[in-house]
């Protein structure tokens, strides 16, 4: 798809998602200017010298006043905060999204501060890497991954639309529309349980005594392991009731196993094994 973006984009945090949406928006898209906001100067200087955003401004309220589309690519919480804070710089008519992985918080906060004549879309892109920072941010990690969005019956259909357009542009294979309420059950299940099992594999008291013996199924499981530690915390705090329940769920799995292997229940072991050889060879993840 090829469009022709005659607006200006603000990207908030300049990390490792917002700083390959700027480079990916830059590789694909034609827009009048791309401008971003840092609590590091140094990497907004980085990228300025790169090419990659347009200008550098002392005051932030600048390009917020003049952005079209704003992108909140920043911790759930200061999302919210930085809503607030600037409710009254947003441009007339503005779209404004973000890209945590908490949707029904940020959504209903969203609801309760902004001005009735800008628009919030809740997003949330299903890719990234372990490391953190913009240094490791890459234009290219969205490309052929999902992502998702949160408009409801009162979103302008327009810029549900546009924005759209702009995420397909940049590399994402599929864009799901759901409610907030489950996307944040959905991504506790898919997302949040599988960094949470990785932390348990490496604060095992087995870990020391194996590490010298691990082979490719044990880095596999644990990849995710390398986490940041203060946004992953903040996402299982605010997500903590879908997370409670998964872990019950995963818990109750677990036990079942036990007993089939102290039972002897070999029978049962292989239905659990079949089945879920079967399931991964259909997500066909390798040929994605």
């Amino acid at each position: 798809m090829d469009i022709a973006c005659d607006f200006n984009i603000t990207i908030v945090g300049l990390g490792l998602i917002g700083g390959s949406m700027a480079k990916s928006i830059r590789e694909n898209l034609s827009v009048k200017s791309i401008w971003a906001l840092d609590l590091d100067r140094d990497v907004l200087k980085e990228a300025h010298e790169s090419g990659i955003i347009d200008d550098l401004f002392e005051d932030d309220t600048i390009p917020i006043k003049n952005s079209d589309i704003v992108i909140l690519c920043t911790y759930p919480n200061a999302v919210l905060e930085f809503m607030k804070k600037n409710r009254d710089n947003f441009k007339h008519g503005a779209l404004i999204t973000d890209t945590s992985g908490i949707k029904e918080k940020i959504v209903q906060g969203a609801r309760d501060v902004l001005r009735s004549d800008c628009e919030f879309i809740g997003g949330h892109p299903m890719s990234g890497k372990e490391s953190m920072g913009y240094k490791y941010s890459d234009g290219s990690i969205f490309q052929g991954t999902n992502y998702i969005i949160t408009p409801d019956e009162k979103s302008n259909k327009e810029l549900v639309l546009l924005l759209k357009e702009i995420l397909f542009t940049i590399g994402f294979k599929r864009i799901i529309e759901m409610s907030p309420r489950e996307h944040d059950r959905i991504v506790a299940y898919t997302s949040q349980l599988p960094h949470i099992l990785a932390c348990i594999m490496m604060n095992s008291k087995s870990f020391e005594r194996s590490k010298d013996l691990h082979g490719g199924s044990f880095r596999d499981i644990t990849r995710v392991a390398d986490i940041n530690c203060e946004l992953w915390s903040e996402l299982l705090h605010e997500n903590k009731q879908n997370i409670v329940a998964e872990l019950e769920a995963v818990i109750e799995d677990i036990k079942n196993i036990s007993k089939m292997i102290d039972n002897d229940d070999i029978d049962s072991l292989k239905v659990v094994f079949k089945n879920s050889s079967m399931l991964r060879k259909e997500m066909n993840y390798e040929k994605a």
